[in-house]
């Protein structure tokens, strides 16, 4: 398939800059064979059967966004990217003359200052070091920036610090937050819980690059951003257990999804086992499910990976019915906006 065959119209009106008043607040586009459905978010529990189990992710996004002066005094704006220590970090910097290695830049003001030294650049990226005994976490969290969408136009606010997070987040490192989690509070929670749909938790860090685009119409020539992951033995205790019941697994957004089906793909037998490393794995129309049985997502950018993922996944021509249906019924879109409930396509490769 092309870049073009993932494209639709979307009227900006239509993608949230704000969250709903409450995280439950939102709209549900049931999406299963043949038809879609219109719902509420706070219905989940009554369309997931006791047994399910949902996998969240639990990563916390950090406050990535800083903003310093060069020693020369040009002003810089640093988007981590990772935290690679204690005291390194990969990093996005936007100046208008980049700074070479060696170059101290200061961040903050006064006793709050901190500053980090460019140690050098990898590709398009810049590695900063800070002085030994200053934690990378800490600075952020002192004078970062909650790093809202590119499509959210809008400085952050106090508001986003906690609705830009989900309320299971345990796990500094995000940088993007995983939106499909973005609906649960707890009250739904114990409702799922008092469903018999059960819970488990992975982790992926998710980077800046989930919002690179696709630039080449030759999708095979697309290169997919790297992404760190950690997948504990109680979680796949839970999902050998629920297939063994006849449950479904239930990924709760698209990073649950690749995490899952990286360490199937990697195993010759398509087990899952307890492990962490890396993924860049790109999913698209063709690709074969191993263990995903049922997907909660939010509406993705056009021509973006996280689309063609979740056509792989509901099939091709289910998704552009759903997109279209979502536009017109002025169902709201991205990260504070609308979701979705997937079934995978019958005669899915699995």
């Amino acid at each position: 398939m092309r870049l073009s065959d993932f494209d639709y119209e979307l009227p900006p009106e239509l993608i949230a800059q704000v969250p709903p008043a409450e995280r439950t607040g939102s709209r549900l586009l049931c999406v299963g064979p043949g038809a879609c459905h219109d719902r509420l978010f706070a219905e989940l529990p009554a369309l997931l059967a006791p047994g399910d189990l949902l996998v969240f992710n639990d990563t916390r996004v950090i406050k990535a966004r800083l903003f310093g002066t060069k020693s020369t005094g040009g002003r810089v704006e640093v988007l981590v990217e990772r935290v690679l220590s204690d005291s390194q970090a990969l990093v996005h910097l936007r100046a208008s003359k980049s700074p070479k290695p060696g170059m101290e830049i200061t961040f903050g003001e006064g006793a709050d200052a901190a500053s980090a030294t460019m140690v050098e650049r990898r590709g398009a990226l810049f590695l900063l070091g800070f002085a030994p005994g200053v934690r990378v976490l800490d600075v952020l969290e002192r004078l970062g920036e909650v790093p809202l969408p590119p499509y959210i136009e809008r400085r952050p606010e106090l508001l986003d610090a906690a609705r830009y997070q989900t309320v299971f987040a345990r796990e500094p490192g995000a940088v993007a937050a995983s939106t499909a989690g973005l609906h649960f509070d707890a009250p739904l929670l114990d409702a799922l819980e008092a469903r018999g749909v059960r819970r488990a938790f992975l982790t992926l860090h998710i980077g800046a690059g989930t919002f690179q685009p696709v630039r080449d119409d030759d999708l095979s020539k697309h290169v997919m951003h790297h992404e760190a992951w950690s997948l504990p033995q109680v979680t796949v205790d839970a999902i050998a257990a629920t297939k063994s019941a006849g449950g479904r697994v239930v990924a709760v957004g698209t990073t649950v999804v690749r995490t899952l089906e990286t360490v199937a793909a990697r195993a010759p037998d398509g087990a899952l086992s307890a492990c962490s490393g890396e993924t860049d794995l790109f999913i698209t129309p063709g690709f074969s499910f191993r263990v995903v049985d049922g997907m909660v997502t939010n509406f993705h950018l056009p021509k973006s990976t996280l689309l063609m993922l979740v056509s792989a996944f509901a099939g091709v021509e289910p998704i552009r019915h759903a997109y279209r249906h979502a536009v017109e019924q002025r169902y709201r879109f991205f990260s504070y906006g609308d979701a979705m409930l997937l079934s995978r396509a019958p005669g899915a490769p699995s």
